[in-house]
Protein backbone atom coordinates (compact mmCIF):
# COMPACT_ATOMS: atom_id res chain seq x y z
CA UNK A 1 0.00 0.00 0.00
CA UNK A 2 0.93 3.31 -0.72
CA UNK A 3 0.72 5.86 1.94
CA UNK A 4 0.69 9.58 1.13
CA UNK A 5 0.62 12.41 3.86
CA UNK A 6 -0.02 15.92 3.01
CA UNK A 7 0.26 18.75 5.21
CA UNK A 8 -2.48 21.43 4.79
CA UNK A 9 -2.49 24.36 2.09
CA UNK A 10 -2.51 28.18 3.86
CA UNK A 11 -5.54 29.06 5.54
CA UNK A 12 -7.69 32.27 5.86
CA UNK A 13 -6.84 32.77 9.86
CA UNK A 14 -7.79 35.30 11.97
CA UNK A 15 -8.08 35.42 15.74
CA UNK A 16 -11.85 35.65 15.55
CA UNK A 17 -12.29 32.27 14.60
CA UNK A 18 -10.52 29.35 15.99
CA UNK A 19 -7.70 27.14 14.06
CA UNK A 20 -9.69 24.42 14.15
CA UNK A 21 -12.32 25.93 11.58
CA UNK A 22 -10.36 28.25 9.31
CA UNK A 23 -10.78 27.47 6.07
CA UNK A 24 -8.67 28.00 3.04
CA UNK A 25 -6.92 31.28 1.88
CA UNK A 26 -7.57 32.06 -2.06
CA UNK A 27 -3.68 31.31 -2.41
CA UNK A 28 -4.54 28.23 -0.17
CA UNK A 29 -6.94 26.98 -2.69
CA UNK A 30 -4.85 27.71 -5.47
CA UNK A 31 -2.04 25.78 -3.90
CA UNK A 32 -4.38 23.11 -3.33
CA UNK A 33 -4.56 22.50 -7.19
CA UNK A 34 -1.42 22.60 -7.98
CA UNK A 35 -1.01 19.57 -5.64
CA UNK A 36 -3.78 17.22 -6.47
CA UNK A 37 -2.55 17.45 -9.89
CA UNK A 38 0.12 14.76 -8.86
CA UNK A 39 -1.61 12.68 -6.34
CA UNK A 40 -2.00 9.14 -7.54
CA UNK A 41 -5.58 8.73 -9.27
CA UNK A 42 -7.76 6.35 -7.15
CA UNK A 43 -6.49 7.16 -4.14
CA UNK A 44 -8.85 6.82 -1.40
CA UNK A 45 -8.86 10.67 0.20
CA UNK A 46 -8.94 11.38 3.79
CA UNK A 47 -8.42 14.78 5.80
CA UNK A 48 -8.55 15.56 9.40
CA UNK A 49 -11.90 17.12 10.33
CA UNK A 50 -10.38 20.61 10.22
CA UNK A 51 -11.86 22.62 6.53
CA UNK A 52 -8.71 23.14 6.16
CA UNK A 53 -7.23 19.67 5.44
CA UNK A 54 -10.49 19.12 4.00
CA UNK A 55 -10.29 21.45 1.60
CA UNK A 56 -6.85 20.49 0.56
CA UNK A 57 -8.01 17.18 -1.14
CA UNK A 58 -11.03 18.01 -2.29
CA UNK A 59 -9.85 19.50 -6.30
CA UNK A 60 -9.29 15.58 -6.26
CA UNK A 61 -12.37 14.65 -5.39
CA UNK A 62 -14.40 13.29 -2.34
CA UNK A 63 -12.83 13.51 0.57
CA UNK A 64 -13.59 11.49 3.61
CA UNK A 65 -12.79 12.57 7.05
CA UNK A 66 -11.65 11.20 10.56
CA UNK A 67 -10.94 13.05 13.83
CA UNK A 68 -7.68 11.17 14.13
CA UNK A 69 -6.04 12.92 11.80
CA UNK A 70 -6.49 16.44 13.69
CA UNK A 71 -3.94 18.64 14.94
CA UNK A 72 -2.71 18.72 18.18
CA UNK A 73 -5.36 19.58 20.39
CA UNK A 74 -4.20 22.81 22.47
CA UNK A 75 -4.26 25.61 24.51
CA UNK A 76 -2.68 28.22 23.09
CA UNK A 77 -3.17 31.90 22.67
CA UNK A 78 -3.34 33.56 19.26
CA UNK A 79 -0.61 35.61 19.98
CA UNK A 80 3.21 35.30 20.40
CA UNK A 81 5.71 33.18 19.07
CA UNK A 82 3.45 29.96 18.06
CA UNK A 83 6.48 28.50 15.94
CA UNK A 84 8.60 28.50 18.98
CA UNK A 85 5.78 26.50 21.25
CA UNK A 86 5.42 24.43 18.58
CA UNK A 87 9.01 23.29 17.79
CA UNK A 88 9.54 22.64 21.45
CA UNK A 89 6.76 20.80 21.76
CA UNK A 90 7.70 18.82 18.27
CA UNK A 91 11.22 17.56 20.09
CA UNK A 92 9.73 16.68 23.65
CA UNK A 93 8.67 19.89 26.01
CA UNK A 94 5.36 19.93 27.66
CA UNK A 95 2.92 22.64 27.47
CA UNK A 96 0.59 22.48 29.79
CA UNK A 97 -3.61 21.81 28.15
CA UNK A 98 -1.44 20.51 24.94
CA UNK A 99 -2.74 16.54 24.38
CA UNK A 100 0.09 13.99 25.41
CA UNK A 101 2.23 13.51 22.11
CA UNK A 102 2.02 9.45 22.43
CA UNK A 103 -2.04 10.22 22.34
CA UNK A 104 -1.29 11.80 19.06
CA UNK A 105 0.36 9.50 17.76
CA UNK A 106 -1.82 6.36 19.11
CA UNK A 107 -4.75 7.99 16.99
CA UNK A 108 -2.99 8.41 13.94
CA UNK A 109 -1.48 5.25 14.28
CA UNK A 110 -5.28 3.93 14.67
CA UNK A 111 -6.42 5.90 12.10
CA UNK A 112 -3.67 4.96 9.02
CA UNK A 113 -4.30 1.45 10.15
CA UNK A 114 -8.18 1.49 9.92
CA UNK A 115 -8.06 3.50 6.67
CA UNK A 116 -5.30 1.58 4.91
CA UNK A 117 -7.41 -1.33 4.74
CA UNK A 118 -10.31 0.65 3.66
CA UNK A 119 -8.11 1.45 0.90
CA UNK A 120 -8.09 -2.20 -0.56
CA UNK A 121 -4.70 -1.52 -1.75
CA UNK A 122 -5.30 1.48 -3.46
CA UNK A 123 -2.99 4.55 -2.27
CA UNK A 124 -4.05 6.51 0.69
CA UNK A 125 -3.84 10.26 1.22
CA UNK A 126 -4.15 11.61 3.89
CA UNK A 127 -4.54 15.68 4.72
CA UNK A 128 -3.28 16.44 8.22
CA UNK A 129 -1.78 19.08 9.99
CA UNK A 130 1.99 19.64 10.78
CA UNK A 131 2.62 18.66 14.34
CA UNK A 132 0.37 15.63 14.53
CA UNK A 133 2.16 14.46 10.94
CA UNK A 134 5.68 14.87 13.18
CA UNK A 135 4.78 13.11 15.89
CA UNK A 136 3.62 10.16 13.89
CA UNK A 137 6.49 10.20 11.13
CA UNK A 138 8.92 10.34 14.11
CA UNK A 139 7.50 7.11 15.65
CA UNK A 140 6.69 5.53 12.77
CA UNK A 141 9.93 5.94 10.62
CA UNK A 142 12.01 7.36 12.97
CA UNK A 143 12.68 10.90 12.16
CA UNK A 144 16.18 11.29 13.07
CA UNK A 145 15.70 15.75 13.87
CA UNK A 146 11.57 15.90 14.32
CA UNK A 147 12.47 19.80 15.17
CA UNK A 148 13.38 20.56 11.89
CA UNK A 149 11.65 18.56 9.96
CA UNK A 150 8.48 20.47 10.98
CA UNK A 151 10.33 23.45 10.93
CA UNK A 152 10.88 23.06 6.92
CA UNK A 153 7.10 22.01 6.54
CA UNK A 154 5.04 24.04 3.60
CA UNK A 155 1.72 25.12 3.25
CA UNK A 156 0.72 22.50 1.34
CA UNK A 157 3.34 19.84 1.63
CA UNK A 158 3.56 16.08 -0.04
CA UNK A 159 5.41 13.46 1.06
CA UNK A 160 5.31 9.76 0.43
CA UNK A 161 5.64 7.17 3.27
CA UNK A 162 7.09 3.79 3.46
CA UNK A 163 6.37 2.45 6.57
CA UNK A 164 8.27 -0.68 6.31
CA UNK A 165 11.03 0.63 4.80
CA UNK A 166 11.20 3.55 7.43
CA UNK A 167 11.31 6.01 4.60
CA UNK A 168 10.04 9.36 4.28
CA UNK A 169 10.54 10.97 0.79
CA UNK A 170 8.81 14.85 0.37
CA UNK A 171 7.33 15.15 -3.64
CA UNK A 172 8.33 17.79 -5.83
CA UNK A 173 5.56 19.41 -8.00
CA UNK A 174 5.87 22.63 -9.77
CA UNK A 175 2.88 24.42 -7.05
CA UNK A 176 2.93 28.01 -6.83
CA UNK A 177 4.17 28.60 -3.17
CA UNK A 178 7.29 27.45 -4.77
CA UNK A 179 7.95 24.22 -4.50
CA UNK A 180 10.03 22.58 -7.32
Amino acid sequence: MKLFLVRHAMPAFGSDVPAAAWELSSQGWWDARALVRVLPVGALLMASREPKARQTLEPAGAVHTDGRFTEVTRDEPYEGDFRTRRGAYVIGTDHPGWEPREQVVARFTDGVRFWSAQADGRPLVIASHGMAMTLWLTATVGLTDAGAFWADLRLPDLFTVEVTGKQVTRSVYGGPSGLS
